[in-house]
């Protein structure tokens, strides 16, 4: 049968979003290197990501019910176009540097970068589901193959419920390897413009790309009736008391948060030690994250091929990679042997975070999924927030290699406890029907067929 992704609907919803993560990585690049150029400052350039991150944390979840709540079309396409109109202020302003004006765009455009990302997601999920139900005959509305009466919802368990799961899983991947290409060829061709063309011109380039992006999603609608009224306060209320009453859930995110903290503190680690531990100077720095961009590449690749795949245990797994990855950069005695660590850690990164995605997705309601998955991209940016100052503190207080053996076995140690939480969250959601009723209660599973 042939694949849900390959709709010309689809195709294109991917297409944007690769578009979009190429552009998002030639800014970032830009800004942070024509940042540090003016001020000659790591804390101006971690104050452009904490702008970019942090703040638009707590405002995305409001902007991402907001959309919702719209029955225009094109509300999607705003978001790219508010953040092509805030890149380009950025580029006029370089000529002018003016770093507290450069902040507040930055976080206008996190903040539309972050509900964009978490409504795309919601929308391909969407999209391959409905795809996925229909080939089946099962969607709402849709007519079975030998001419029956339309069928109004899926039974769990059900062949065409476990197909819609997969169609699901296989937007994620797809997502997650354009997500991976991106982030290995991104930074390389942002620096080459930079240093051949300057900073306003990458950053004029990423501007184009938000452009295409509105323009090629002009037509959809992420509108959602159901699940919390027509209020934004009303429609964040029933994205929370989800949450709340899924235990599960909210455990799961508990400990991922404190997993990606531990992982994403490796930042401003990986610098100081390519550079004065192993002594490998800038290019070694490159050839490091270089490879774990090649692992992320490859672990996109094994969640693709493991649509069987216990979701649980590819989480798991994936996180216990980065953490081993950690701890062979704290014993590898040459980059060469570092490098082998940081392609084990590309490939973790490359399975985990599709998997949470997907995870999320199995155990809320469809017509959450765009609330909850804002909530998870606020989750992660306040992650990375605390994750950079913990990791040039351990830097600080200790050396590079005692500071990834910190942080690699605080990743580690959050393994058994994603593994039990996704195992026990299975049997309580699996067996509730999918017929888009509920509103506050767990609805589908953790993916364990």
């Amino acid at each position: 049968m042939r694949s849900p992704l390959q709709s010309p609907r689809l195709r294109r919803i991917i297409a944007a979003y690769t578009i979009n993560r190429f552009g998002t990585w030639l800014g970032y690049v830009a800004l942070s290197i024509a940042v540090y150029d003016h001020t000659h400052s790591a804390l101006a350039v971690a104050a452009l990501l904490v702008a970019g991150q942090a703040l638009p944390a707590f405002v995305v979840p409001a902007v991402v019910a907001r959309v919702e709540s719209s029955t225009r079309r094109g509300e999607l396409s705003w978001l790219y176009w508010i953040e092509a109109v805030t890149t380009a202020a950025l580029a006029i302003l370089l000529s002018r540097f003016w770093l507290p004006g450069m902040l507040v765009l930055v976080a206008l455009d996190g903040t539309a970068a972050l509900a964009a990302s978490a409504l795309m997601r919601a929308e391909l999920a969407k999209a391959a589901r409905e795809e996925a139900l229909a080939r089946a005959g099962a969607g709402p509305g849709a007519v079975p193959a030998d001419g029956g009466r339309p069928q109004p919802a899926t039974t769990a368990g059900s062949p065409a419920d476990e197909a819609a799961h997969e169609a699901e899983r296989q937007a994620n991947a797809a997502l997650n390897m354009a997500f991976s290409v991106t982030f290995v060829l991104g930074p390389a061709v942002g620096g080459a413009i930079v240093a051949g063309a300057g900073a306003p011109a990458a950053l004029f380039i990423d501007v184009g790309t938000f452009v295409v992006c509105g323009a090629l999603l002009l037509d959809l609608q992420p509108n959602v009736e159901e699940a919390g009224g027509d209020s934004v306060r009303a429609r964040l209320q029933a994205a929370w008391r989800h949450i709340n009453e899924a235990p599960s859930l909210r455990s799961l995110l508990l400990v991922e948060a404190i997993a990606l903290v531990f992982a994403e503190s490796a930042g401003p680690i990986e610098v100081a030690y390519a550079k004065s531990t192993l002594h490998a100077g800038d290019g070694g720095f490159g050839l490091l994250v270089a490879s774990w961009g090649a692992g992320a590449v490859l672990g996109s690749l094994v969640f693709a091929r493991s649509l069987s795949r216990p979701l649980g245990a590819l989480l798991s797994a994936g996180t216990l990679a980065v953490g081993m990855a950690y701890l062979g950069y704290a014993g590898a005695p040459s980059l060469l042997l570092a490098c082998g660590a940081a392609l084990l850690g590309g490939i973790g990164n490359g399975v985990e975070l599709p998997s949470l995605t997907s995870i999320v997705q199995r155990i809320t309601p469809q017509e959450l999924h765009a609330r909850v998955l804002g909530a998870v991209e606020s989750l992660v940016a306040i992650c990375v927030t605390l994750a950079l100052p913990l990791g040039g503190l351990l830097v600080a207080l200790s050396s590079p290699r005692i500071a990834f053996l910190i942080v690699g076995v605080g990743a580690i140690a959050t393994t058994p406890a994603l593994l039990r939480l996704s195992r026990g969250g299975v049997a309580r959601a699996a067996a509730r029907p999918h017929d888009g009723s509920q509103t506050g209660s767990p609805v589908g599973s953790f993916g364990d067929s």
